[in-house]
């Protein structure tokens, strides 16, 4: 498929907020690394078709150099784009204002943050897409990972006339609504601290809600917060898995040459006044086509803290670059953990189903239960790193709410989706 996506030819951009919005003009910004030049900075100019390509700047929080503003206009309006092809693409929306990008040495972008107060971006609404343009396809995807905020909708269509369009709807207008109301819910009923997730528009009493920031954001401003509220299902696992007890925890590593890694856990006593003893869940591979010769050593993680489990990239989940398969497995294992199945599934994720996600313990990651639920009328969103994991051969289970194509002809982004559900 190499040089197909060539074909896409542009990106539409769409405002169908409802003319009785607060704040109904939409701006749009389009960012990413120019595969073409060498992963170049790359962020679309305001006439939507040229690219800017920013030098270093002599000092950090430089304004850019050229207007990238893209103004779509009031609801019911839109506006085509034309892009190159881009690694770590997104696709901004900000409603009734324009976001303010700025640049380091280096150069590099930065970008607007949830999780620093003092962005000159952090009281406006503003949300993003996320996407891939090379030589094999378009890839783009509904990211709720880092914050929910303003409702953003998919839609793709291919040059192959027998290729269906492709939509995800995200959430309806009144999601964030819906979202930040079932979070105030659920602190009410376990007291986590769900209820810190929620931000409104200045000052912080304010009546509007200005987005969710999920759990692994949240903790970045505030690192008390879920400190350890997962331990007690970790405890779970760990003893569910003992060496003792039957069955295993099989991974299926969807990589023919690797097969699947079956876990259980062991504790060490060291010597003392060595450390404490230290509790591993350790893997080994079996089945796979081609099993490296010799066969690599076991696998083992640590017990993973929650902040490990909502990041999906630190301690026990760190992604490590000379060892793709133990990466594989943590991709898995962390999905399992905030969809919380490892105690009903042992059978990762070949026999993962979506009814059972977030559903067979109180200690999940609720945040995600919540997105998901509030994204009518298929459930499909990124809401944490990992939550494109599912099992092979069965989308009904694929629960990211992704698009794909190796020919696009157009990707619709729209802010919400057209009738604003």
């Amino acid at each position: 498929m190499a040089g197909m996506a060539r074909n896409l030819k542009a990106i539409l951009l769409q405002n169908n907020t409802s003319s009785s919005s607060s704040s109904s003009s939409v701006w749009a910004y389009i960012t990413g690394l120019d595969i073409n030049r060498n992963n170049a900075v790359f962020v679309l100019q305001s006439d939507g078709a040229t690219g800017y390509y920013p030098d270093s700047p002599a000092k950090t929080l430089s304004p850019l150099a050229r207007d990238c503003h893209i103004q779509i206009g009031g609801p019911g309006t839109s506006r085509a784009v034309t892009i190159p092809q881009l690694a770590g693409g997104r696709i901004w929306f900000c409603r009734g204002a324009q976001l303010r990008f700025q640049l380091n040495p280096g150069p590099a972008l930065v970008e607007p943050s949830v999780t620093n107060a003092s962005d000159p971006n952090y009281a406006l609404s503003w949300a993003f897409a996320e996407f891939t343009f090379n030589a094999a396809q378009v890839f783009a995807n509904i990211s709720y990972v880092d914050f929910v905020s303003l409702p953003i909708s998919l839609a793709l269509a291919s040059e192959d006339a027998d290729t269906p369009r492709q939509m995800v709807p995200g959430l309806p207008a009144s999601g964030l609504d819906a979202v930040c109301a079932e979070l105030a819910a659920q602190h009410d009923r376990d007291g986590a601290g769900w209820n810190k997730l929620i931000v409104r528009t200045p000052p912080s009493d304010g009546s509007e809600f200005l987005r969710a920031l999920s759990p692994n954001s949240a903790m970045v401003m505030d690192s008390t917060l879920f400190s350890s509220y997962y331990q007690p299902y970790v405890d779970a696992v760990w003893a569910k898995y003992a060496l003792t007890k039957q069955p295993p925890l099989t991974i299926d590593t969807q990589n023919a040459e690797w097969g699947t890694a079956q876990g259980q856990t062991t504790t060490t006593s060291p010597p003392s006044p060595s450390p404490p003893p230290k509790s591993l869940l350790t893997f080994t591979l079996h089945g796979g086509s081609s099993t490296p010769s010799p066969s690599p050593s076991p696998i083992s993680f640590p017990q993973p803290s929650t902040a490990d489990i909502f990041s999906c990239s630190t301690g026990a989940f760190a992604q490590q670059p000379a060892a793709p398969i133990r990466n594989n497995i943590a991709a898995r294992l962390a999905a399992a953990f905030n969809r919380s199945t490892l105690l009903i599934n042992p059978d990762q994720p070949a026999a993962e189903k979506v009814v059972t996600y977030y559903a067979s313990h109180p200690i999940t990651n609720h945040y995600a239960r919540v997105v998901h639920a509030a994204s009518l009328p298929d459930g499909k969103g990124y809401a944490f790193p990992y939550d494109d994991v599912a099992p092979d051969n069965d989308a009904s289970n694929n629960v990211a709410g992704t698009v794909a194509d190796a020919r696009p002809r157009v990707l619709v982004v729209a802010e919400p989706i057209k009738g604003g559900r």
